[in-house]
């Protein structure tokens, strides 16, 4: 991964609703917004939860309270051969796949269908066997930090480094996994300093409500950026509420890519578009009044004016006191 250009993963996560053709309309909603990556969750239910593991508040909200996690998670399962639609979708509309493993057997799908990275999700930086399990596999690895101390960090960056993953293909996000996630608990700056710790690649993923905090991430240094998206916030489902429209995913992906040139080189110079400005906007040093031959110059007869195509008042003193080599009317630029 660079970190020269923002990699955008448009998460369309499990908002299809276990649905096939609104999971291609997804991929078509992020390939027409310019994102990068559209990435999905594969995952068994069996594989994940108990029976009787509780939702989250933010899902018992969005879903009701009746159903237990099993049971919503079930209805949003990708079995292989959509899997295998999705990515000949992606093909199609020249969009990477990604899709984030919530278990062991699922990162075998996912290496056998060829996926290019693994994208670690926050829950998984505490379960050892997964993350040394992805790291064997030699592919790039994000990893989100939602919930994680920096000591949990350090200990996951051990786990996956140790087992075969190279830290020039780790890149960590700063994570916040309240959806959606209140302005006061984004604490963006933690990126710079999981970047200070680890020295290694940081992002940011986003569940706040809005585009204007991966922005403002990706103005930080966010090489990778990731964010929730649906087709209709409104749809009934666990992440829908917190997510992106398209119309909203495409205006960030616009801004993100205004900010990475915006960002520059960080040498100051005049750019091209405005050095023909400099005459216009800058001054020189001309006649305050008529000046006949000879006459010293001097601050009553001299003063500075645009445009700015004669002799610099940045040599101002060093004019005091010399002769006019010639007459001046007023206004008009001195002779060097």
């Amino acid at each position: 991964m660079s970190n020269t250009t923002t990699l955008i993963i448009a998460e369309a996560g499990v908002n299809h609703n276990g649905d096939i053709k609104l999971a291609r309309q997804l991929i078509d909603a992020a390939a027409n917004a310019g994102a990068d990556y559209v990435k999905f969750q594969t995952f068994k239910a069996e594989k994940l939860v108990t029976a009787t593991a509780p939702k989250a508040e933010y899902q018992k909200g969005t879903t009701g309270v009746a159903e237990s996690q099993y049971e919503m998670i079930r209805k949003l399962e990708l079995d292989v051969e959509a899997h295998q639609q999705l990515i000949k979708h992606c093909k199609k509309r020249r969009i990477r796949f990604l899709s984030t493993a919530f278990d062991l057997e699922s990162i075998d799908l996912l290496i056998e269908l060829g996926v290019d990275l693994f994208k670690i999700p926050s829950g998984e930086i505490t379960n050892l066997p997964y993350l040394r399990k992805i790291a064997k596999t030699g592919k790039p690895v994000i990893l989100s930090t939602g919930m994680a101390t920096l000591g949990e960090i350090e200990d996951a960056i051990k786990v996956l480094t140790d087992s075969g993953c190279s830290r020039d293909d780790l890149t960590i996000l700063h994570c916040n996994t309240q959806y959606p996630t209140p302005m006061r608990d984004v604490n963006l700056r933690t990126m710079q300093t999981i970047a200070d710790a680890f020295k290694v690649l940081v992002g940011y993923s986003d569940h706040t409500l809005g585009i204007e905090i991966p922005i403002a991430a990706t103005a930080l240094g966010a090489c990778v950026i990731e964010k929730h998206f649906t087709l209709d916030r409104n749809m009934e489902g666990p992440d829908h509420a917190a997510s992106l429209e398209p119309q909203e995913l495409k205006e960030m992906v616009s801004a993100i890519r205004n900010v990475e040139q915006a960002l520059g080189d960080g040498i100051k110079l005049p750019s091209e578009s405005e050095y023909p400005n400099r005459a216009i906007a800058r001054k020189s040093i001309v006649a305050a009044k008529s000046i006949k031959e000879g006459e010293l110059f001097s601050e009553t007869n001299l003063t500075a004016k645009r445009p700015g195509t004669g002799i610099s008042p940045m040599r101002w003193d060093e004019m005091m006191g010399q002769p006019a080599s010639r007459a001046y009317e007023p206004d008009e630029l001195i002779d060097a």
